[in-house]
């Protein structure tokens, strides 16, 4: 992590963080420009490079940091918990927390997870395990003996993944995006989910 970075003030640090998470979640790393970073942070690009030498040092960073933040967020998780939509609830819980800080957070590290540019890939490559095993860690507890016969729970969750992600998507490019609003529609799926795989 940047050492220097973080003797800024905590209002300038998530200024350029938001900045950045916002850019490569939207644009992806490729396309993210600098020149809107520094616009949207409010600093010059002087003081960019003087913390981060170039946009991948500054995209190491943000990963970094996104990765450690969310894998905090996720520590709430219950260990004692077996319900797949529990599960899912609270996982939800700890990304709308994490977006209160953060709006982009989430969205930055689904897309991370298709990014094509090899020194992007290259340079996130280890981090992006941790956070994916710790998503594994977290389902693995899933019991799915009491789904009904002819439902696949592994695959439930699947298309739950992919239903939340698309959702995110979404609304993110929604002008009136707000966290909170994002759990609540979220949460009225995985209700759905529940439902339906418990009428089967």
């Amino acid at each position: 992590m940047n050492g220097k970075f973080f003797d800024l003030k905590k209002e300038k640090q998530d200024r350029m963080i938001n900045a950045a998470l916002k850019s490569f979640a939207l644009q992806g790393y490729l396309h993210a420009s600098t020149d809107v970073i520094v616009k949207d942070a409010g600093i010059s690009k002087g003081l960019l490079f003087h913390y981060f030498e170039n946009k991948l040092g500054l995209y190491t960073f943000v990963y970094d940091y996104s990765v450690r933040y969310m894998r905090l967020e996720l520590k709430t998780v219950s260990p004692q918990e077996h319900d797949l939509f529990e599960l899912f609830r609270q996982v939800q819980e700890a990304h709308t927390r994490a977006m209160r800080e953060y709006p982009y957070i989430q969205q930055f590290l689904n897309r991370s997870m298709t990014e094509d540019v090899g020194e992007a890939l290259i340079a996130v490559e280890s981090m992006r395990n941790r956070l994916t095993d710790t998503y594994d860690c977290i389902y693995q507890k899933a019991d799915y003996q009491h789904f009904p016969a002819g439902v696949d729970g592994k695959k439930v969750r699947t298309m739950m993944e992919w239903t939340i992600k698309g959702i995110l998507t979404e609304r993110i490019l929604d002008a009136s995006f707000q966290p909170n609003m994002l759990y609540r529609e979220i949460c009225g799926y995985i209700d759905m989910m529940q439902r339906l795989t418990r009428q089967t």
